[in-house]
């Protein structure tokens, strides 16, 4: 590969006011020849034959596309150099993914769900599985928080179904992609293009985890599937000694990337947190020092809801 294929031909993308900010290898502002010419060749296809749709498929969205891993080519071979032909950009690969996530979209029902769906049990459902985003970490990242040890399988489901859980799981996704990144990217001066998750496994019960798991691995799949490269850091927090050994044996399979985002912590996970949450943004129930007026499960603190600034 020549010098002029590795070095940088991307503008830095608009509304960048952090004269601190340098974009990570293969983000705008930072593409190779090679990179620039897969997105314009994704994007001219995909206007050419009528797919393009503006208001989701600006350039920084369509690179989340062609940065997606091949999950097939990292899992057959599990080291770093798989992985980087797993990266590479391909055009055809991005656009049927791409593709399929749309016709997903039409089936689904995003555009009605946007406009009529209403979560109006959100207030009892938060007290037996609290999910909600929160805030910013330190990089202005929505933070997004996942109780899961707080499940209560019966209660929930005598509130709401799991078919409803789920929409209201892709309209947060949703809400995330124009609104919590847009806001966040203009408090801290620079593009956030993911989240920093903290799932919490204090108390839970495998009977319940079992009788969730469609769930959970339904909106799994919608995350990787239809929202690829939204993972900025993952922490799982209170993690029994049998999850830590099941993540020793699978973290040989996963790609370096994906495995640098993700700890595992125990009990004494408070500083590991704090290092990259201020603590004046993450709940005082997990070590910080926020306290929403409302509950910060229900507040939806964050630049995107700057009238729910919590106290602290």
């Amino acid at each position: 590969m020549s010098f002029a294929d590795q070095a940088n031909v991307s503008t830095m993308p608009p509304g960048v006011t952090d004269p601190n900010y340098r974009p990570l290898p293969g983000r705008l502002g930072n593409l190779t020849a090679a990179q620039q010419h897969a997105l314009d060749t994704l994007r001219g296809e995909l206007q050419a034959e009528g797919h393009f749709v503006p208001e989701r498929m600006d350039d920084a969205t369509l690179l989340r596309w062609v940065l997606r891993p091949t999950l097939e080519i990292a899992c057959n071979r599990p080291s770093r150099e798989s992985f980087l032909r797993a990266r590479k950009f391909d055009v055809a690969k991005a656009k049927a993914m791409l593709l399929s996530a749309e016709q997903w979209r039409k089936d689904f029902g995003i555009d009605d769900l946007m406009v009529n769906f209403e979560f109006t049990e959100k207030e009892d459902v938060d007290k037996y599985y609290p999910q909600y985003y929160h805030k910013t970490d330190k990089d202005g990242r929505p933070i997004y928080i996942e109780r899961l040890g707080k499940l209560d399988i019966t209660a929930l489901y005598n509130l709401t179904t799991q078919e409803r859980q789920l929409k209201r799981f892709v309209m947060e996704y949703e809400r995330f992609l124009s609104e919590r990144l847009p806001a966040s990217s203009k408090a801290i001066g620079h593009p956030v293009e993911t989240s920093c998750t903290i799932l919490d496994l204090q108390g839970v019960s495998i009977t319940n985890f079992y009788r969730v798991k469609d769930y959970v691995f339904q909106t799994a799949k919608i995350g990787q599937d239809r929202y690829p490269e939204c993972m900025g850091k993952f922490y799982i927090i209170n993690a029994p000694w049998a999850f830590s050994t099941v993540w020793m044996i699978i973290k040989p399979w996963l790609d370096e990337v994906t495995v640098s985002k993700i700890d595992i912590l125990g009990s004494n996970y408070k500083d590991k947190l704090l290092a990259q949450i201020p603590a004046e943004n993450l709940p005082a129930d997990l070590g910080g020092k926020c306290r929403c007026r409302s509950g910060c499960s229900l507040s939806d603190a964050g630049p995107w809801n700057p009238q729910q600034n919590g106290e602290v």
